[in-house]
């Protein structure tokens, strides 16, 4: 298999390339040039945002591309549209941001989606990816692969999520943990990620899938239990009621990391149908290696995390954190 992967030296798209490479694929990695794409990729470089940035990809055929884009629309709209002609298959990696808020619990891929144009500016991340779906479809009909991603975590992460845990829950003492502790919780890790996007598309599946693990693969006290444990045990995780945590101001999912209170969030997060991708193959491997993976990677870093430029560093601050606990 031919790959030209569009990104692929951070987070999902590092992950993608990593596995193709590993299955022993041809991969192309088009990108800007600021991050040296994974050993044994072959690099082009342009902008996508810029005029003429698609000139590297003017001649060249391949199996597959995939493409995160998350901006405007109009970039994957003009890659898709060259490409078209020169590729078998377009997988797009979209997210479940895309289903109109709110959502119920349980809803599957035919739910109502938010409005979104291929031929778009930036708007809105949800509008932004729908607009990109929109895209690839466009391009590509029914050779347009849409993995619309719930919470991704794991190694390369660049939104500091999970690191955030890992570096609160290694420094010990007591942890705000917002409950309840059985608090059902959907991510995909991000090789897994990468492992079902390889196969679907290899196998010429089409459409939409969300692609998440089953309700109630992990917990908010699995989460932590394994971040606590796997990062030397020396942290007294103190869970919170969610009222207390609310009364006091303190912001779900960015100043406490993945967490959302039970509620009409809850189910639009953390409630999807993943029925479609389980019977398209889809395998989810345990919180704690997902966990353990990530310290691994993180420790190699010193403990410091990327995080992307357009998005604010999560986590609750130490002083505020301390006055919640009664320290």
């Amino acid at each position: 298999m031919k790959l030209l992967m569009l990104g692929g030296t951070e987070f999902v798209g590092r992950a993608i390339t990593e596995e193709a490479l590993d299955r022993g694929w041809e991969v192309t990695v088009f990108h800007r040039g600021r991050h040296a794409p994974p050993p044994g990729a072959s690099a082009l470089h342009g902008d996508r945002t810029a005029p003429g940035g698609l000139d590297a990809l003017a001649a060249g055929e391949w199996d597959l591309v995939v493409d995160t884009w998350g901006g405007a629309p109009t970039a994957v709209r003009d890659s898709a549209r060259l490409l078209s002609g020169r590729a078998r298959r377009y997988a797009y990696i979209s997210s479940r941001s895309v289903y109109a808020y709110p959502a119920p619990a349980g809803q599957g891929e035919d739910g109502p989606l938010v409005e979104g144009s291929p031929d778009s500016a930036a708007i809105a991340y949800a509008e932004d990816k729908r607009g990109g779906e929109l895209a690839a479809l466009d391009a590509f009909g029914d050779r347009a692969l849409l993995v619309r991603a719930g919470l991704i975590l794991g190694r390369y992460e660049n939104v500091g999520r999970l690191p955030w845990w890992l570096n609160r829950t290694a420094r010990g003492g007591p942890v705000l943990a917002p409950g309840p502790r059985g608090l059902p919780l959907q991510y995909i890790d991000v090789r897994d990620l990468a492992h079902w996007t390889l196969d679907a598309a290899e196998a010429g599946l089409g459409g939409p899938y969300n692609l998440v693990s089953p309700v109630g693969h992990a917990t908010m006290g699995a989460l932590l239990d394994a971040c606590a444990a796997v990062t030397g045990g020396g942290a007294e995780l103190r869970w919170t009621e969610p009222a207390l945590i609310l009364e006091a101001g303190v912001e779900p999912w960015t100043e406490l990391p993945v967490w959302l209170p039970e509620g009409e969030s809850h189910d639009y997060m953390f409630g999807g149908d993943v029925t479609r991708a389980l019977e398209a193959g889809l395998k989810c491997r345990p919180v704690e290696e997902t966990v353990a993976d990530t310290w691994a990677w993180l420790r190699t870093l010193g403990g410091q995390a990327p995080q992307r430029s357009d998005r604010p560093a999560p986590g609750l601050d130490a002083e505020r954190e301390a006055a919640l606990l009664g320290l």
